[in-house]
């Protein structure tokens, strides 16, 4: 029996997104995915939901602006805003609480990459940013954790399987319009839009509100990055209310001639690919996503895994002034997203977070304050013990002299053609260490770094229970944190009235973070 449905690039693809979607969460295409699937979904919820209440309680300018902005519109048929039990209008919630996920760009990762389907190797970037989307249209509906849960694997899906085949980023748009189309979709299907509103609403979302990389460019980046999946979210539910409220919507989007897919890829009609979405057994798209165990451009991932693999083997390299240089080698798209020579003096933690010689530099300084520490650790504690915070990206940290000390002996460089024949199967990077006596310590080629998807030799539990209590410990009293923690890890066993109260925990308001 077949574990997927397909949607042919001769097809309405968008209705077919929509039938799919009313069909997967009404239990007709199969089997449902298997408890892998869910477990690895939920645990990328919680991620996302720490991230964000971490960013809201360090007071980070985006996520505050709009949760601030959510509670001017009260719903008491609404949806709930991360920290409080107030009711607002759900697409108010969704923007709010997708800005604050998103501020650390420290979830959830997908590089659009599928071996099992030729073609399906698109490498679009993406994040789990959305599942807020979800949570809202539970509370409106009185849907328990169950469905909340299988409702995520589905918004992952159809997103995940878009960036499979299609790269916005080739062409300057933004990745996140792959994640409001499905937030779309699964939305509108929770909410029980028939599949004919669903595509209406598609259509608007790609007519109407098509966001460009702009937001992304620029010495010192500001605020619209951050808050760019949670901007046209919140207009994809306003589509998808609005298609449900009766107003046609651009039909058929994917093989319309004008809108964005036919204009950049030429066809003679049809779409310019064909779509496989996957809605029984372990083949889900979630499962190629790829965790960051702390905050960091995912990019860089494969430089501090060599890193972390050269401290680990070679502690001597620790001590003060002996190291003289280190070379990184990296595939493009990273060489040129964080290698950008602007991003080698950061001003700004949007910024410091995309530049590798920053991200690098920043661990390394961590790791020889810490180096009696470390003694004897292995890969899953150096993780642990090194984990970037959020207050590794403050002003003081962004400024601080020993890191700029590091950063100057850095250099980054293109690895070529055969390390970008390697992306986006893995991450392909080198280190290679240089000391005061001449000695070079080499890290090999990593491909598969801790956290990636097929990465088989970390602790991937271990390392992130450590990350959820890092950023718990951030944004929650000790006296809640672990019970936070503990409902969110159990999101798929939750009743409706304990989704109805899932974000209502008191966030802590910390003083004094300047990033």
């Amino acid at each position: 029996m077949s574990t997927s449905v397909t949607l042919p690039a001769n097809s309405n693809q968008a209705l077919g997104i929509g039938q799919f979607a009313i069909d997967f969460l009404g239990g007709k295409l199969g089997s449902g995915p298997s408890a892998a699937v869910l477990q690895r979904t939920s645990m990328f919820h919680t991620d996302a939901v720490l991230c964000g209440a971490s960013a809201l309680a360090l007071g980070t300018n985006a996520p505050t602006v709009l949760r601030n902005e959510a509670l001017e519109y009260p719903d008491p048929n609404g949806a709930t805003p991360f920290g409080t039990p107030v009711r607002v209008k759900p697409e108010k919630a969704i923007v709010a609480n997708c800005a604050a996920v998103r501020e650390w760009d420290s979830n959830g990762t997908n590089f659009g990459y599928n071996p099992s389907i030729p073609g399906h190797t698109a490498g679009e970037f993406g994040h789990n940013d959305f599942y807020s989307v979800v949570i809202a249209a539970g509370q409106q509906a009185h849907w328990d954790g169950s469905r909340a849960l299988l409702a995520m694997v589905c918004l992952d899906e159809i997103r995940g399987r878009l960036s499979e085949v299609f790269s916005l980023k080739t062409y300057k748009i933004d990745h996140v319009v792959h994640g409001a189309i499905a937030s779309a979709a699964v939305y509108g299907a929770l909410m029980g839009a028939t599949a004919e509103q669903i595509e209406h609403a598609i259509g608007m979302v790609v007519a109407h509100y098509v966001p460009w990389r702009a937001i992304r460019a620029g010495k010192q980046l500001s605020d619209s990055k951050g808050a760019s999946a949670a901007i046209s979210t919140e207009v994809a539910i306003l589509s998808m209310k609005r298609a449900m409220a009766g107003f046609i919507g651009p039909k058929d989007i994917f093989r319309n001639p004008e809108s964005l897919f036919r204009q950049f890829e030429k066809t003679n009609g049809d779409s310019p690919f064909g779509l496989v979405l996957s809605h029984s057994g372990d083949d889900f798209a979630v499962m190629g996503m790829h965790f960051k165990l702390g905050l960091y451009e995912h990019q860089s991932a494969g430089a501090l895994q060599g890193l972390i693999t050269l401290v680990e083997q070679n502690p001597a390299i620790l001590e003060p002034g002996a190291i003289e240089s280190i070379t990184i080698k990296a595939y493009e798209p990273a060489f040129g997203i964080i290698g950008d020579p602007a991003k080698r003096d950061p001003h700004t933690r949007q910024s410091a977070d995309h530049s590798m010689v920053y991200i690098v530099g920043t661990l390394l300084r961590k790791a020889i304050e810490l180096r009696g520490e470390l003694k004897g650790l292995k890969n899953d504690g150096l993780w642990k013990q090194l984990m970037l915070s959020p207050y590794d990206y403050d002003l003081p940290s962004i400024n601080n002299k020993a890191t700029r000390e590091i950063m100057a002996k850095i250099q980054f460089e293109h690895g070529g053609p055969d390390y970008d024949a390697k992306y986006p199967d893995g991450i392909p990077t080198s280190m290679v260490v240089k000391d005061k006596a001449g000695k070079t310590y080499d890290s090999g080629l990593v491909m598969y770094p801790s956290g990636h998807a097929r990465n088989t030799t970390a602790n991937l539990k271990d390392i992130l229970a450590h990350k959820f209590e890092l950023l718990g410990s951030l944004a929650l009293a000790d006296e809640q944190r672990e019970g936070v923690i503990n409902r969110l890890n159990s999101l798929g066993s939750l009743t409706a009235d304990e989704l109805h109260d899932l974000y209502d925990f008191e966030i802590m308001e910390r003083e004094g973070y300047d990033g």
